[in-house]
């Protein structure tokens, strides 16, 4: 019998809290112990109960807390949650285990098969299919590195233990106690900002830790899923923003470009060279008792080991042949030597092609020989590696915003003579203009001009990403995101840039080596988005250079989008914006694919992924997609290596499965659509009212959240502000979505909804039709009703009293109460439920189960948040907020 989750839960976090107890016991001593487990109890004891009493024995232990006793305690429940994920995630290990699942390949399969979709048309579709998750730097993840690999070794202790026969358990539980020793003394908090380095760092850790070894694993479990088909392309892929996003970040530069894929480039050849070597010593097939293929002979005889003792070893022979071409490029690749040197000089590889040419040789001659004993394992995983990260590791994108674009290409038109004042013309003169200039060779830099800092920074970039495309190969970068587009000007002006280093050759047909991809951020930009992409693609010019790769990206932000008008309206827009570019690209010739720019929260585009997929607009996939992976959502998915298998397959599946399965009928019934028109319309009516329409409510979010506190966080390298004015307009959406998070209104999820649902009118029968049989529907209130289980009135009403304007403060959250309520009332009536997450016990357990370690931080981050603002400007007062941001976003685990 399958043991319950919530009975899974509650036994893996006692286990582990036991642990965790002990170690304090032993290093802190009773007392503390003690002191903690009472506040604990009582916590736990106030979510049972939900009386005043409680919550008074709650609020009296925790104000007579000292100042280092409040710290101790902040980090002692920060340690508790992050102790809760550790059990939550070994739970998701075991349980995604097997492909009964539906979200697995095997299941999307059986799925697809019960309509009449075959194998066939599943392999038809992953021929031309794309599925590109992309790491970002973006600041939501409040963890250290370290802190991650101490979760991560005590993960594998934990998972070790529960696998283990009893003999070995005593010695394993040690062990346990060892690392959770360790973790309980590991600084939660960094004392020094993160740099760009360090989002490089970071982020290459994933890989070196997940991707590299688990994505060929994974197409060789798909092969075996899929009956071995001839061929199995890599559609499955990462990508990477860290070190070529400079929207916004000045710290970005054409150095830290270099770094970005120098590391990248390391941590790729670094893995092939070691599994090159290990398969030299594995492979000690000789000659006197196995022929070999010519091609393979002629490998080996091309070998600088001139070693007697390999001379009847030509597998051996081949590859160290392979090893030393390899590590001769290795140098001008990664900027240091390899760790182990070749048996002699080689001619270096000048590409990842050739490796794997070679390294199919091997393979070839060993099926020939051997038979099907060689179809699967390291020497297949290597070439599926090499086929799927080459030498540059990860695809990175060049993102800036189209302002800074504009200034540049009017620097540089000035400076050559040819436009005096390229800003101060109308759309349709700096069109003409462009395309102009961009229909010659003629450029228009000098280095004798004195340009502006911004335009050196820019050309430079460019001229490094020209560079990088040379070293490390076509597919290194290929795409230059264009942040709040608005305009076709702002694609064509890229290509004006690209143009001055080389990326784009004028001529007939004109050609690029980097895309223009428009980013559409804002509602305004979504709804004007097809239009702006119908006039692109009828330029003949734009139409040579996307009409041989057949496919138009565009790139849709679900961030600024629900900032700038609610989560439903955000929503909603999104929807419509898909279907409508899907349209406009079919209607040019072309096939669309979409770049998500999901953040980890709801109010970001959060929550599950498979879901999402599936509630994507029918003929808006098509097999492709790209889908950002931001903040503390990259660990909670990747940082595990099973976790991040499961994570990929579930992403991938979900893409089949929405590509191909069967309408049930038309994309959605014509007064469903209209009725989603008017909910937007009265959401964003009531969301903007609230957030940019009250008076003083900027001043009301500036104190009745932590986003004061959250700027002093070392978890990013991008200031939070695009402003220094205290505005919400100049606020970036995750230190917005964030600091709700913090004060368990985690407004951005779900404000709007109840008043939209009382103003349209919509009759709840027709509410509850859409809920029941439309995944759009379905899965935007699902996604809602996670935020309401995670938020909280009654705290949220005690950050409010942070406001010292005590009237602006009532004002403005009795509208936020009285929202909530509303938003409660409609959610509960149209899904049928007398509580939150009724029909989803195993996700309210799984909630509950944080509450009472979560809830005490944000008392306690309110009262240290009082007494900083009040100027106690004591060090450990900070300390102690910092370490309460840290746990709640622990204990929420989507945040930002």
């Amino acid at each position: 019998m399958v043991q319950a989750l919530p009975d899974l839960l509650r036994t893996s976090v006692r286990f582990l809290g036991r642990v965790l107890g002990d170690v304090i016991r032993a290093e802190d001593g009773e007392a503390v112990f003690n002191q903690i487990e009472d506040i604990r109890r009582a916590s736990v004891g106030f979510h049972r109960e939900g009386t005043a009493a409680a919550a008074t024995l709650v609020a009296d232990r925790l104000e007579g807390l000292s100042l280092p006793d409040t710290v101790r305690f902040a980090h002692s429940f920060a340690c508790f949650l992050q102790i809760t994920n550790i059990a939550e995630d070994q739970i998701q290990r075991r349980r995604g285990r097997g492909d009964d699942r539906p979200d697995t390949l095997a299941g999307a399969l059986r799925s697809l098969e019960a309509e009449g979709v075959g194998v066939d048309a599943v392999m038809a579709l992953l021929d031309g299919a794309l599925v590109a998750p992309v790491i970002t730097a973006h600041p939501s993840e409040v963890r250290r590195k370290s802190v991650l690999d101490r979760q991560g070794a005590i993960a594998d202790d934990l998972d070790a233990f529960e696998n283990a026969n009893p003999a070995d358990r005593s010695r394993l539980e040690r062990e346990l106690m060892r690392q959770v020793s360790i973790f309980w003394r590991t600084r939660l908090l960094r004392n020094v900002k993160l740099g760009v380095g360090d989002e490089i760092e970071n982020a290459v850790s994933y890989f070196e830790r997940s991707f590299l070894p688990e994505l060929p694993r994974l197409y060789a479990h798909w092969l075996d899923v899929l009956g071995e088909p001839a061929r199995l392309p890599s559609f499955l892929r990462v990508g990477s923003w860290v070190g070529g996003d400079r929207d916004g970040n000045p710290f970005v530069t054409q150095a830290v470009m270099r770094q970005a894929m120098a590391r990248q480039s390391r941590a790729a050849l670094r893995t092939y060279l070691d599994q090159i070597h290990a398969l030299g010593a594995e492979l000690s097939i000789s000659a006197g008792l196995a022929g070999v293929t010519p091609q393979l002979q002629a490998l080996a005889d091309a070998s600088p080991d001139l070693s007697r003792q390999r001379a009847d070893e030509p597998y051996r022979r081949a590859l160290s042949n392979i090893y030393a071409r390899l590590a001769a490029a290795y140098p001008a690749l990664t900027d240091e030597p390899p760790a182990r040197p070749a048996a002699g000089p080689a001619e270096p590889y000048d590409g990842p092609d050739a490796l794997r040419a070679d390294l199919q040789i091997v393979l070839d001659s060993l099926l020939a020989r051997h038979g099907q004993a060689f179809a699967r394992g390291p020497l297949p995983d290597l070439i599926r590696a090499v086929e799927i990260f080459g030498f540059h590791l990860a695809r990175l994108d060049l993102r800036q915003n189209s302002a800074v674009h504009a200034r540049v290409v009017a620097e540089l038109l000035k400076g050559a003579g040819v436009c005096a004042d390229y800003e101060a013309l109308d759309e349709e003169a700096r069109c003409a203009l462009l395309l102009g200039e961009l229909s010659h060779g003629r450029l228009l830099h000098t280095p004798f001009a004195d340009y502006s800092e911004e335009t050196r920074r820019e050309y430079d970039i460019l001229n490094a990403a020209a560079d990088i495309k040379h070293r490390y190969g076509r597919d290194a970068i290929r795409a230059h995101i264009v942040s709040n587009t608005t305009s076709m000007s702002d694609l064509l002006e890229v290509y004006l840039l690209l143009k001055e280093v080389g990326l784009f050759t004028p001529g007939d047909p004109a050609r690029t080596q980097v895309f223009a991809e428009p980013l559409f951020e804002t509602i305004a930009d979504l709804r004007a988005a097809p239009d702006i992409m119908r006039r692109y693609l009828a330029l003949p010019l734009i139409r040579q250079l996307v009409e041989p790769v057949g496919i138009q990206e565009v790139m849709i932000g679900y961030s600024d989008s629900n900032k700038d008008g609610s989560y439903l309206t955000s929503t909603w827009e999104l929807h419509q914006a898909s279907l409508a570019l899907a349209e406009v690209t079919r209607e040019a010739g072309l096939r669309l694919q979409l770049f998500h720019g999901r953040g980890g929260a709801v109010g970001r585009g959060g929550g599950s992924s498979f879901d999402a997929l599936l509630a994507q607009p029918q003929g808006t996939i098509g097999g492709r997609i790209r889908i950002t992976e931001q903040g503390e959502v990259v660990a909670n998915k990747y940082a595990d290596p099973e976790l991040a298998r499961q994570s990929l397959e579930t992403l991938a599946s979900g893409v089949v499965l929405a590509s191909l399965r069967r309408p049930a009928g038309p994309e959605m019934a014509a007064p469903h659509g209209a009725l989603m028109d008017s909910l937007a319309g009265e959401a964003m009516g009531a969301y903007r009212a609230l957030v940019y329409e009250t008076p003083g409510f900027a001043d009301y979010f500036f104190a009745a959240t932590p986003i004061s506190e959250i700027a002093d966080l070392n978890i990013g390298s991008r200031p939070t502000s695009r402003q220094a004015k205290r505005t919400i307009e100049g606020l970036r959406a995750i230190p917005w979505v964030f600091s709700w998070s913090q004060s368990r209104a985690l407004l951005p999820g779900w404000y709007g909804f109840g008043s939209a649902v009382a103003r349209s009118g919509a009759p709840l029968s027709q509410l509850k039709e859409m809920y029941e049989a439309w995944p759009f529907f379905s899965s935007a209130l699902a996604n809602m009703e996670m935020v309401l289980a995670k938020g909280d009135m009654a705290i949220a009403g005690r950050y409010a009293g942070l406001v010292e304007d005590r009237g602006l403060a009532d004002r403005v959250f009795g509208q936020i109460r009285a929202e909530w309520d509303r938003t409660t009332e409609a959610l509960l009536a149209i899904t049928g439920q007398a509580s939150v997450l009724e029909k989803n016990p195993d996700l309210a357990a799984v909630i509950r189960s944080r509450l009472p370690y979560i809830d005490p931080l944000n008392h306690l981050q309110i009262e240290l948040i009082r007494r900083r603002r009040a100027g106690d400007d004591d060090p450990s007062v900070l300390d102690g907020i910092h370490l309460t941001i840290n746990g709640v976003a622990a204990g929420l685990r989507n945040t930002g």
